[in-house]
Parts: structure tokens; C-alpha cells; sequence
């Protein structure tokens, strides 16, 4: 923080779209790709999509200079016996759904054996962070230098929400996006963040 100047975004996500579709195609994904079909697929597909629309979200500073990646490689925070550690998805905008899932039930794997190595926590440009899956409503997480963004997941909790001018009852995620300001201005992050949540909503 003391390099970077930390910026925070927070958003909701109606996650009832995501839920529907992962529900309605889980079983038919396992038979097909053998693997299964998480959210953590959802999310990196929808950070893709707003990185191409926000390229400075994934670039990086040098000096003076302000350097962009012409590839997405998305870090994925994933809790292990010896602490937290970020495996990298390297070219994330090659790959599809089962590919990613894939790539995360591998990583995996990996730390549960003790196989992982150096060079598969180098080189991320974008890190994804899920502390939904140990009951975390909400927080804002801290950069991973020298990147220029980050974003937080949380836990999916059925909250009173009005649509349409009813109360009704959505299954909403709280997300966080933090991110450099001296590289990243408000509107682009406003920009990615808005765009994750229209992936994940649509």
C-alpha cells in the first residue's frame, strides 16, 4: 500500500442467472469434460471480458512507464494447509469454462501433494480472490505487485432485493475490486466492475 495507492469498489451480483444456468448444465459438463462446473469458471470468464473493454485494469507500471499485457494470466487465490497461494491461469482468454475448471481442479491437485512450483505462481496480471468459500460476506482485498487489479468474491447469501418494484428474494454475491490509482482512474475501474456484474447478471 505504501507503492501503490489502494482504490475500493464494491458491487452486488444477483447470482440467481449464474446459479440457474450452472444447475441446468452441471451434470451434462461432469459427463462431457469430466470435470465439474464451478463458479470460479464464471467469474474469470466475466474478469476476461471486462480486462479486453478496461485494458489498463491488467497492465502494470515500470518506472515511469505504464506497460500493458497483451494476455490474461488470472492469479487464483486458493487456500492451502500452509497458507494462501495464487496459482496463475496463464492465457485465461484462450480458454473456455471446462478448460479453467480444469486448470483450478489441477492446481489443486497440486497443492495437496506438495507439487507445486515457483513458476506456477509467476507471472499473474489479474488475481481473483474467493473468500466466499470460508463465509466471508465482505472485504477488500490487497494488490498482488506488480498488478494493477484485483477482485474479491464472497459468499452467496439470500438477501430482500427489489426488482421490478417488488420485494422479492435474489441470491446476491457481494464483490470488491481494488485497484492501483496511479495507473487505473475511476471510471475504468467503475467500467470493469460494471461489466463483471452484467456477465454475471446476464
Amino acid at each position: 500500500k505504501a507503492t501503490a495507492p489502494h482504490f475500493y469498489l464494491r458491487a452486488e451480483i444477483d447470482m440467481s442467472r449464474a446459479m440457474a444456468l450452472r444447475k441446468r448444465y452441471k451434470d451434462d459438463f461432469q459427463k462431457k469434460f469430466s470435470v465439474g462446473l464451478g463458479f470460479m469458471s464464471f467469474f474469470v470468464k466475466a474478469a476476461v471480458d471486462a480486462i479486453k473493454a478496461q485494458p489498463e485494469i491488467n497492465a502494470y507500471i515500470e518506472g515511469k512507464d505504464f506497460l500493458y499485457h497483451d494476455y490474461i494470466h488470472i492469479g487464483i487465490a486458493v487456500g492451502s494447509e500452509r497458507g494462501l497461494v495464487v496459482p496463475v491461469i496463464r492465457h485465461a482468454e484462450r480458454m473456455g469454462f471446462a478448460e479453467i475448471e480444469q486448470a483450478i481442479v489441477d492446481y489443486v491437485a497440486k497443492i495437496r501433494e506438495n507439487r507445486l512450483q515457483l513458476a506456477d505462481l509467476e507471472g499473474g496480471t489479474f488475481t481473483i480472490s474467493n473468500g466466499g468459500v470460508y463465509g466471508s460476506l465482505l472485504s477488500t482485498p490487497i494488490l498482488n505487485p506488480p498488478q494493477s487489479g484485483i477482485l474479491g468474491m464472497h459468499k452467496i447469501e439470500k438477501r430482500p432485493v427489489v426488482v421490478d418494484d417488488q420485494i422479492v428474494i435474489r441470491p446476491m454475491m457481494y464483490v470488491a475490486l481494488s485497484y492501483d490509482h496511479r495507473l487505473v482512474d475511476g471510471k475504468g475501474a467503475v467500467g470493469c466492475l460494471k461489466r463483471i456484474k452484467e456477465c454475471l447478471e446476464n
